[in-house]
């Protein structure tokens, strides 16, 4: 091995270590594969999944698939791919059940063993979710993570960023690749943030697991490492994208105790479906003003009352106010009444100032029921893929669910075609070149900072919860020039985690723009004022 080149090879490379990584992982590792798992944080923990509040769909004694179909086709505005939203309304409790309750055990609230306790959400017509308190996601990635850690089929490779898709017809010099009608992912480029160099991972199968955009607006309660990396690196590699311009914004984000740029703490839904309503800064309910549903709207129709009642009134936030849950706040949402706590509310008592916030992709890469993309051998499940399931807008708590059944439906398509064919040739694998390094100019965090600043108060003011013509065009000159400037910047500057980053948000933000520029028309989360 060359100095200072890292080669490393696996039966499949899995980019993202939330719900839909970490289960595909367990599920080709479990089949005798082996496994090479990355993570852009410290341990697999660092991702949205460990956010989520609320719980995961499941089902309870009245319950049909048809009931769940039904509702997750309303909230998606029936933009939905029906095909996906039946897999995952028959498939989805069955394998929640064999994977989640019988074999990883998470710690779901319950009465007595086996009696599950239920919640109901914004835009369900019955209480099937199950949770854990309000630390739904934490439960599950505890779980997940240690048996990922354990597992000797898995190679975690922690503080790893991914630049670039390897594909065949891109990177590969023997020219038979060149000819080739088709184009295979074989692996990536990752930065190794530890030692500040590229490793060359090659592999039969490759699959993106990246999470979330949140982190392009402005204001967003997604993780750091939410810019869309996985979009715009599919995108490179010319995959084909649906449905970017659905940006879902969660309509209560705890406004106040947060610096500028970090994420916004969410307070769940559940906090509604337990009874707790919005009112403004007098204390009036608005809701039942927007919507018959009231405050269990879903969440678009929710957002855009809250932000036209800030607007008319000139308030920089609304309030939930929880007196009417019977419940023991401190008890069901220990973790939201902890954080109000430190904020000087009482959750009990004092009215909670909350915001709507960037919260969850509906697009992103366009896959089939078992993970697979447009681009042969390459993988996607989980927020940056678009199995069609949300159509123009999610239903509360299916995301969980989606992750695992496409993680676990992934993880199986790819031991299945591995069980039939041979590893990587030889020929192929001596012709991927390692990285060379093309930039020498140290970075300059002032700029970084900058772009940052731009792009996500351009996202927030122009392609955010209301959308006009003129606001989208401003953002598209804006956002193309900067992307222009920083593919510049990206060749002349030596690598860095930072630089990276910003080259993929800025791509990210660019591809939301466009696609919000192309669609016309108003449904769901893209809601177009003129």
């Amino acid at each position: 091995m060359a100095m200072n080149h890292f080669r490393l090879q696996s039966d499949a490379l899995i980019i993202g270590s939330g719900i839909a990584g970490s289960v595909a992982a367990l599920t080709l590792a479990d089949q005798g594969r082996d496994v090479i798992l990355l993570t852009a944080g410290a341990d697999l923990k660092t991702g949205n999944t460990s956010l989520a509040q609320g719980g995961i769909v499941y089902r309870n004694e009245q319950d049909d698939p048809k009931i769940l179909e039904k509702d997750i086709m309303t909230a998606g505005w029936r933009h939905n791919y029906s095909r996906a939203v039946r897999h995952i309304a028959r498939k989805g409790p069955e394998v929640l059940k064999e994977l989640f309750l019988e074999k990883y055990k998470i710690p779901f609230n319950q009465r007595k063993p086996g009696d599950w306790y239920l919640t109901r959400e914004g835009g369900h017509s019955m209480a099937r979710i199950l949770y854990c308190d309000d630390h739904t996601g934490r439960n599950i990635m505890e779980v997940l993570a240690e048996a990922v850690e354990k597992h000797p089929n898995i190679r975690v490779l922690t503080q790893r960023t991914a630049i670039d898709l390897l594909t065949t017809q891109h990177h590969a010099r023997h020219l038979d690749f060149k000819y080739n009608l088709s184009n295979q992912c074989v692996g990536a480029y990752v930065f190794n943030d530890q030692v500040g160099k590229v490793e060359t991972i090659l592999s039969k199968f490759t699959m993106l697991a990246t999470g979330g955009i949140g982190q392009i607006y402005l204001h967003t309660t997604n993780t750091r490492g939410s810019i869309g990396s996985g979009l715009a690196m599919a995108h490179r590699a010319g995959t084909r994208l649906m449905n970017c311009e659905y940006v879902q914004f969660h309509p209560t984000a705890l406004y106040g105790g947060t610096k500028r740029g970090e994420r916004r703490f969410l307070v769940s839904e559940a906090v509604r479906g337990e009874g707790a309503v919005l009112v403004n800064s007098r204390g009036e309910r608005f809701m039942p003003r927007h919507d018959p549903r009231a405050d269990l709207a879903p969440r678009d129709i929710v957002t855009r009352a809250i932000m036209d009642e800030m607007l008319t009134s000139g308030d920089d936030s609304v309030y939930l106010d929880c007196s009417g849950i019977k419940q023991d706040v401190d008890k069901r949402f220990p973790t939201i009444s902890e954080r109000c706590r430190k904020m000087g509310l009482n959750m009990a008592a004092d009215p909670i100032p909350v915001v709507p916030a960037a919260h969850y992709f509906c697009g992103g890469i366009l896959v089939d029921n078992r993970g697979r993309t447009t681009l042969e051998q390459l993988y996607a499940a989980g927020e940056c893929s678009c199995t069609g399931v949300h159509g123009a807008n999610r239903l509360a708590s299916t995301s969980l669910l989606e992750g695992m059944l496409w993680g676990h439906s992934a993880g199986h398509d790819m031991a299945m075609r591995l069980n039939r064919t041979s590893g990587l040739s030889r020929k192929l694998l001596d012709s991927i070149p390692d990285w060379v390094p093309h930039g020498i100019r140290d970075e300059d965090p002032a700029l970084i900072s900058q772009d940052w600043a731009n792009i996500r108060n351009t996202m927030w003011n122009y392609v955010g919860v209301s959308r006009s013509s003129n606001r989208l065009n401003r953002a598209f000159v804006d956002l193309r020039k900067l992307t222009k400037n920083l593919q510049d910047f990206y060749r002349e500057t030596a690598l860095s985690k930072s630089i990276i980053d910003l080259f993929h948000g800025s791509q990210t933000a660019y591809i939301i723009t466009v696609a919000a520029l192309r669609n016309k028309e108003t449904k769901g989360c893209h809601y177009r004022i003129d």
